[in-house]
Formats: C-alpha cells, structure tokens, sequence
C-alpha cells in the first residue's frame, strides 16, 4: 500500500506515525514544500525569543527519525492532483503515485491589499524564514508595527514584546483577537497591553506603507486615525486561508477549506484531508468549519489515517478552544462564547484585577464561555461543554454566581 502525504505540518507527521504503526509494512511518503524537517509553526514564537533554537521547532527530536521509521520526506511543492490516475503532480515535472491520499497542506497567511507591503522590512510570522528575517530587524529598542491582533497576531506580540521592542499594533476590529472574545474580554486584554508598554490601536486600518523621509532605515506607517508610525519591521497578521488553490480541477469538493466527512474522507475516494484545509464537521453539529489549531489538526491526521489504514475511526468534530498568553495575562474562549439564539448568559468582571468570566448557555446545558486571568477553570470549561451534561438546578447558581463552575462540574460529573 501506497500513503501519500501532502503536507509536513502536525496533521501530516500524526498521520505519518499513525499509518506506520497500522500498517508497518506499507510505503508512507510525506511531501513537504519547505526546506526544513517538518516542524510546528506554534514553536516559532519561542524560537524568536531564544526559548528554543531552530532544532527545537522540529515535530521529531531524533536525529535519523523519518529514516528509522522508513518514512520518505520529499520536499517539492504540489502543483496538482488527478485522481484518476491516483498521482501528485510536482514542481520539478515529476508525478507521485499513491493507493490513499492525505491532503495535509494547512493555511497560508492573507496578504491585505495595503501599498508598501513589497518593501523590505515587511514579513509575514509563519514560516522558519520569516522567523529568520524578524530576528535580524526586531532587536532591542527597534520601532515595530504589527498589523493584526486575532490569535496567532497576539502570540506574535508577545514575542516581540519579549525582544524589548518598541511594538506598535494595529487591529482593524472594533477589539483585539475579536474571533476569540467579546467587547469586554478585548477591552480588558488591551488595556493589559498597554499598561506594559504596547501601543495598541483598534478600530484602525494601515493605508499605507511608505519610505520614512526622515531616517532611511525604517518605514512610514500611516494609519486612517490620521497618524504615522515608523517601523525597522512590520509584521502582516491578518489571518490565513486554506491551501486548496492547487486543487483546481480535481474533483475535489471545496469551500473555505476541503470538505471532509466524519472520516475525514473528501468527495472522492481514497483522498482524505486534515489539518488547517480540512473543513470538518462542528462539534455542536452546526454544519462544517476550517478550526486551524494544532490540538485539531493533530486528532485529524490520527482519524484520517486510520480509515486510510482501513479502520474505522469516527471524528466527533471540533469544538472551538483557544487559549492565550498575552504578556502573563491568561484569556481563553470555548465553544459557543458568543451564545445561541435564545440562550442566556451570565458574567462577573474584576477589572481592576484583569479577572473576568462568561458563561453561556442552550437551556441549562453550557454551550460556550470566555474567561479571563481564570486558569484554573481551563479544564473545568471545556469538560462540561463537551459533556453536554444537563447543569439542572446548577443552571441558577451559575446564572447567580459564575465562579461556583468547579462546583458544578464536580456535582454534575458525577451525576
């Protein structure tokens, strides 16, 4: 049997070791388009801040490891697929046959239509590259603009902040990381920033990128509040999109992401997908969805190759979980935070203390919550709502006092 593997992110390397130990006697190929060892892009922000050096982004530690376990990394970029002949086009001419195909190729990050992002100075945070390139321009006191404040552009900020530059952000939402958390969630998060020295502008769009008249080693940022900042780097966070262009033509069922089943199967047999371009079936049973973060990817690429290996495993779907650090402030959001329709809510804020809580809730089954400098509720959160557990008359005492949560997760837990 012939495994095939598009993609060297987290999803491709669970799949890979997934599919050598259900089947060890199979070829399994990974294709990679970097030219690194496959590595995980939620490891950079601690290679820019020295936590780890460039090794220690790599998905396997052990020197030999893909060789041991007789997987083949080839590093080519994908220019297409024909299922028909059950081959993968590649960049230098040559084809790739396979029996099962994973499409792993993740997102690529969005490229704003703002003039000046050509120049140097300016660089995306995705790749070991542009680590390398932020690196050399982000040093100690150095003017820094970072043009988006959602998930992955507040871990970004936090590594920049660590360098000890002068950091600048700048978020077209009406609040930071406005896809995770509520007004008064992002409100508390930037006020949090900005008392440790991080200037942030939300509600505001860069317009353009321009040579700085007065120091010819930084940038002109110029902004539609009407300022201008100077910049040595601008970093582009303005979010990602699936990698699903080189599919055109196949076959292949698409929209933001490819369209996957419980087995994480496409429309067309014997091509499976996971990871950031797979858009799989919601936890709370709403339809499909891309959820782009490494924890899914991983149980996506553990499905997949399992019914690739001719087992039946069921993907339950993903529920939405992100959990942030910004500058040792500790924000998190879970499933359905923003409510259902006829749903109820309850909340507590402790802003002089950065502390904050809402729960919301489907009748007295919790749906969704967003806490904020609460880490002891992590764990708590996540277990009722993905029990789906009736809360009964813990449904009141919520309502009443949302703190009482561990309460009730005890008392329902064993219910």
């Amino acid at each position: 049997m012939k495994y095939v593997i598009i993609g060297a992110g987290p999803a491709g390397s669970v799949a890979a070791d997934t599919l050598r130990a259900a089947d060890p006697g199979s070829s399994v190929t990974i294709i990679g388009e970097e030219n690194a060892p496959p590595y995980s892009r939620m490891a950079i922000p601690y290679y820019l801040v020295g936590n780890i050096d460039e090794t220690g982004t790599y998905l396997k530690k052990q020197d030999g490891y893909y060789e041991t376990n007789n997987i083949e990394l080839v590093r080519s970029r994908v220019t297409g697929i024909s299922p028909k002949e059950k081959s993968v086009s590649l960049a230098d001419g040559s084809a790739r046959p396979y029996d099962k195909l994973l499409i792993a190729t993740g997102a690529r990050p969005v490229k704003p239509p703002i003039e000046g992002l050509d120049q140097p100075g300016v660089h995306h945070c995705w790749t070991l590259e542009d680590a390398r390139n932020i690196i050399d321009l982000a040093q100690e006191g150095s003017h820094v603009v970072l043009l988006g404040a959602g998930f992955i552009g507040c871990i970004i900020l936090e590594a920049l902040a660590e360098r000890g530059v002068d950091l600048t952000v700048v978020e077209m939402g009406e609040r930071m990381v406005p896809r995770m958390m509520n007004e008064t969630a992002g409100g508390l998060l930037q006020k949090w920033c900005e008392n440790k020295g991080v200037k942030v502008f939300c509600n505001t769009k860069i317009t353009q990128l321009e040579p700085n008249k007065d120091s010819s080693d930084t940038i002109q940022v110029d902004m539609d509040n009407g300022k201008s900042v100077p910049a040595h780097l601008v970093v582009i966070a303005a979010g990602v999109t699936s990698n699903i262009d080189f599919l055109e033509g196949s076959g292949i069922k698409t929209e933001q992401g490819i369209l996957v089943d419980e087995s994480m199967q496409t429309s067309l047999p014997d091509i499976y997908a996971a990871g950031d371009v797979a858009q799989g079936p919601d936890f709370f049973g709403g339809g499909k969805a891309v959820h782009a973060i490494q924890p899914t990817a991983a149980d996506h690429g553990r499905v997949a190759a399992l019914n690739m290996a001719g087992q039946n495993s069921v993907y339950q779907g993903s529920l939405i979980m992100n959990v942030l650090d910004t500058l040792g402030l500790i924000t998190a959001s879970f499933g359905q935070w923003e409510g259902v329709p006829g749903g109820e809510q309850a909340e507590n804020l402790d802003a002089d203390n950065y502390r904050y809580i809402n729960l919301q809730f489907d009748k007295d089954i919790l749906v969704g919550a967003i806490t904020a400098g609460r880490t002891d509720m992590v764990g708590v959160l996540r277990g009722l709502i993905q029990s789906k557990v009736s809360l009964g008359p813990w449904k009141a005492a919520l309502m009443e006092d949302p703190h009482r949560i561990a309460e009730a997760y005890v008392d329902r837990k064993g219910a």
